[in-house]
């Protein structure tokens, strides 16, 4: 009797530690708006050269003078993170909410400094203030106000994971630090 109850006592364990290493993250969500817009090195890249690619985005600055470098940083910390785990086709995207003074070598010298690998991080820019307003809302539900006559830009801190066929299917919340460990989960599921 004593093994029995040993026995169920490890098979609950296992069902417990295999259901808590389940990601949660669900397969389908919704579609992204077609989009070409201009990388830090000057080229076009937009939805159709990501398709078929788990990708995570996210909203930032160069000229932040509060959350973005720490929201920079936690993408540098995932994008090293997938490398060691050799997920080579995940793609990382940060799109500007300032384009009028995020030009091409502004988001390079920018992600330089923490470290980006260009090869699989792409930043954006190259649309209208107006534009990246609508499209951060519209996709993403994100909002972005660019106040008159202010260096600083509103935005939202979350980090978004998008599937192969171009659909936010889970998006997480930095208010209390970065769920490092969490997305890692999901972009295997994905993959």
């Amino acid at each position: 009797m004593k093994h029995f109850r040993l026995s169920l006592l490890l098979i609950a364990a296992i069902i417990l530690t295999s259901l808590s290493a389940c990601s949660n993250v669900n397969k389908n969500g919704h579609k992204i708006e077609n989009f070409t817009f201009t990388d830090q090195n000057g080229e076009k890249l937009g939805l159709k050269d990501l398709k078929g690619n788990v990708w995570v985005a996210d909203f930032m600055f160069t000229s932040c003078a509060d959350i973005c470098p720490q929201l920079t940083k936690y993408m540098r910390d995932l994008q090293k993170e997938i490398k060691k785990k050799g997920y080579d086709d995940v793609h990382f995207v940060s799109f500007s909410v300032d384009p009028e003074v995020d030009k091409p070598k502004a988001l390079k010298n920018y992600a330089s400094k923490f470290e980006a690998d260009f090869s699989t991080w792409h930043l954006l820019t190259g649309y209208s203030q107006d534009k990246i307003k609508d499209f951060a809302m519209d996709n993403f539900k994100n909002i972005i106000v660019k106040p008159e006559n202010d260096t600083q830009v509103v935005h939202g801190t979350s980090f978004y994971l998008v599937n192969k066929d171009g659909e936010v299917v889970k998006d997480y919340s930095t208010q209390n630090g970065f769920p490092l460990s969490e997305i890692v989960k999901d972009i295997k599921a994905l993959r």
